[in-house]
C-alpha cells in the first residue's frame, strides 16, 4: 500500500510547468520525502480554500503561500483581519522545530525577508487606501449603510443627480451636501422630475452616513483613490509585492469590510484587461476570514460576488479564502474553488462531528486515509491537500506536513511597520491628502450666490416695479455658466455598470516621482 500511495501521490503531483513546493505527503502519520507535494502556478488564478481551527497552521500556510507566489513573480493582497501577517516583511529565525521540519520534508529553509507594502483603510500607519463615493456606486454604498429598497432609491436619486450636474461625489461630505440639497433648495424641480422625496428616509440615511462616520470610514473616503494596478509590481529582483492590508481594527464592523472588498474586487476586476491561460498568475488575494465577507451580504450581494469569482479569474486574478470550517464558505462559492488546504477541526460536540463529516465529503475519495477521523487528529502544520493539475483535474488528496515560512513568524513592531512605510516608494504619493473642489463645495458656494442673487432681485423689483417671472432657487443654482462649465470639464469614465457595483471614476492624469502614469 505505501509503494502504491508514493506512486499515485507522485504521478498527481508531477506538473510540466512551473509549480511551488507545499511540503511532503504523509502516509500512516509518517513523512514520506519523495513525495513532493505542490502546487501548479497556472492554476493559481481557479481559486482555493484553506480552513482549519484555531491554532492548526492557517496562517502560517497563507504567509507561506504568498512568500513562494512571491519568489516566481506573483503578486498578492493579504487581508490581515488578526493583525498578524505583517512579519512576512522580515527574514525568519530558524529553531529546532524548523530545522527539524526542514529535514523531514526534505525542503531546504533558508530565511529571507519579502518585498512588501503596508495598505491601511484607517487612522493605522501604512499607505492609505481611499476610494471615492462615487467609486462605490448606489447599490454598494446603500449597502454599507444598510439602507432598505425605499431609501437605496433616495441614495440613487442623489448620485443621478450629481452626474447630471457635473458634481463629484468624493467624500461623505460630499454625499451629505447633495442629499440635504435635493431634499431642501432642489426639494421642488428634483419632485417634478422624480416625485416626492420621504423627508423621513432622508432623515434616516443622514443618520447611517453620521454612523458610519463614527466608525473611522471617514478616513476611507476621499482622494487620492487607490489604483489597482499598483498590487502588482516587482522589485529589482523581479520578486512580486506583498500587499498586506491591516484591517484588524474593522474587524468588528462587517458590513464595512464586505462593502469594501466587493468593491475592491469589483475595481480589479474591471481595471485588469483579459489575459486568457497564462503560465502564473498576475495577482492573488488571500480573504482571511472570509465568512467576514458573508456574514450580513444580502442574497444579491453573494450573486455579485459568485459571478466576479466565475468572472475574475480570466483577468489571471486568484482569490484564496481562509476560514475555520468550509461551511463558513457558500456552497456556490465553495464549488469553484479548485485548491484546498484542510488543517485539523475539532470535535468537542455532535454539531462539531456533523461538520466534520460534511466536510470531509467536500474533497476527492482516497482509499489511504480515513478522512472524517484524521481530519481531527491532524498535527499542527500538517493538512490535507488537493489542487487541480494543469489539466483541470483534481489531485489526489494526500496529508501533507508543510513547509514553514522563511519570513518572521511575528508580528512587527510599530517602529518597524514605520520604517517599512517610510521607505516605501508609492506611500508618500498616495498619503497626501486632496481636496478638490467637489459637491460639497460647488452646492455651498452656488447656495450663497443664489440667496444674494435673490436679494438683489428683490431690491430690483421693488425699485423698478418690474413684473417678470422669476427663476426658481434651483434653476439659479444649477444653472450658473460656472456649474455648467465644471459638467462640460470633468473628465470621467463610467463604469458603475459593472454588477450595478461600482461608481464613476475621474481620469485625471495623476503625476508621481516617477513620472507620469
Amino acid at each position: 500500500m505505501k509503494e502504491q500511495f508514493i506512486q499515485e501521490i507522485n504521478n498527481s503531483y508531477s506538473f510540466a510547468g512551473h509549480s511551488i513546493k507545499l511540503g511532503a505527503g504523509m502516509y500512516n502519520k509518517e513523512v514520506v520525502p519523495e513525495c513532493q507535494v505542490s502546487l501548479p502556478l497556472k492554476m493559481m488564478n481557479r481559486h482555493g480554500l484553506i480552513a482549519g481551527a484555531t491554532g492548526t497552521g492557517k496562517t502560517k500556510s497563507l504567509q507561506m503561500l504568498a512568500e513562494q507566489l512571491s519568489y516566481t513573480g506573483v503578486a498578492s493582497l493579504l487581508l490581515d483581519i488578526k493583525g498578524d501577517l505583517s512579519g512576512i516583511a522580515k527574514a525568519g529565525n530558524l529553531n529546532g522545530k524548523i530545522e527539524e521540519r526542514s529535514k523531514q520534508i526534505q525542503i531546504p529553509w533558508e530565511a529571507h525577508d519579502n518585498f512588501v507594502e503596508i495598505l491601511s483603510i484607517s487612522t493605522q500607519n501604512g499607505l492609505k487606501l481611499r476610494a471615492t463615493v462615487t467609486e462605490f456606486g448606489p447599490v454598494l454604498f446603500s449597502k454599507i449603510l444598510g439602507l432598505n429598497d425605499t431609501q437605496e432609491g433616495v441614495v440613487s436619486l442623489v448620485f443621478k443627480f450629481c452626474d447630471d450636474n457635473g458634481l463629484l461625489l468624493l467624500d461623505l461630505e460630499d454625499f451629505k451636501k447633495a442629499l440635504q440639497f435635493v431634499s431642501n433648495e432642489g426639494k421642488e424641480a428634483i419632485e417634478k422630475e422624480f416625485g416626492t422625496i420621504s423627508s423621513a428616509s432622508v432623515g434616516t440615511i443622514l443618520r447611517k452616513v453620521i454612523e458610519l462616520e463614527q466608525q473611522g470610514a471617514a478616513h476611507f473616503f476621499g482622494e487620492r483613490s487607490f489604483e489597482v494596478e499598483d498590487l502588482i509590481r516587482k522589485d529589482r529582483q523581479g520578486r512580486g509585492v506583498i500587499s498586506i492590508l491591516r484591517a484588524n481594527d474593522i474587524q468588528d464592523k462587517p458590513k464595512f469590510f464586505s462593502t469594501f472588498m466587493l468593491q475592491m474586487l469589483a475595481e480589479i476586476y474591471n481595471k485588469f484587461p483579459e489575459a486568457g491561460d497564462l503560465d502564473q498568475p498576475k495577482l492573488v488575494v488571500f480573504l482571511d476570514e472570509a465568512h467576514l465577507l458573508f456574514e450580513e451580504a444580502t442574497p444579491a450581494l453573494v450573486s455579485q460576488l459568485e459571478t466576479i469569482i466565475k468572472l475574475i479569474r480570466s483577468k489571471a486574478i486568484g482569490l484564496i479564502f481562509i476560514t475555520q470550517n468550509p461551511a463558513d464558505i457558500p456552497e456556490s462559492v465553495l464549488g469553484q474553488l479548485g485548491m484546498k488546504i484542510q488543517h485539523a477541526l475539532r470535535a468537542f460536540t455532535a454539531k462539531d462531528r456533523k461538520a466534520i463529516k460534511m466536510a470531509s465529503e467536500n474533497y476527492p475519495v482516497t482509499q489511504f486515509y480515513d478522512v472524517p477521523q484524521l481530519l481531527t487528529e491532524l498535527g499542527i502544520g500538517e493538512a490535507f491537500v488537493t489542487a487541480l493539475n494543469e489539466k483541470g483535474i483534481p489531485t489526489a488528496l494526500v496529508h501533507t506536513m508543510m513547509r514553514a515560512p522563511v519570513s518572521r513568524m511575528d508580528v512587527l513592531t510599530d517602529e518597524e511597520i514605520n520604517q517599512l512605510v517610510k521607505n516605501s516608494e508609492i506611500a508618500e504619493y498616495y498619503n497626501e491628502e486632496i481636496n478638490r473642489e467637489s459637491a460639497s463645495e460647488i452646492l455651498t458656494k452656488k447656495i450663497e450666490e443664489a440667496e444674494e442673487m435673490e436679494l438683489e432681485e428683490s431690491g430690483s423689483k421693488e425699485a423698478s416695479g418690474s413684473r417678470r417671472k422669476e427663476k426658481s432657487t434651483m434653476e439659479k443654482i444649477m444653472g450658473s455658466t460656472v456649474t455648467k462649465q465644471v459638467g462640460r470639464t470633468v473628465a470621467r469614465e463610467i463604469t458603475r455598470g459593472l454588477l450595478g457595483m461600482l461608481g464613476i471614476k475621474t481620469s485625471t492624469p495623476r503625476r508621481r516621482k516617477t513620472g507620469w502614469f
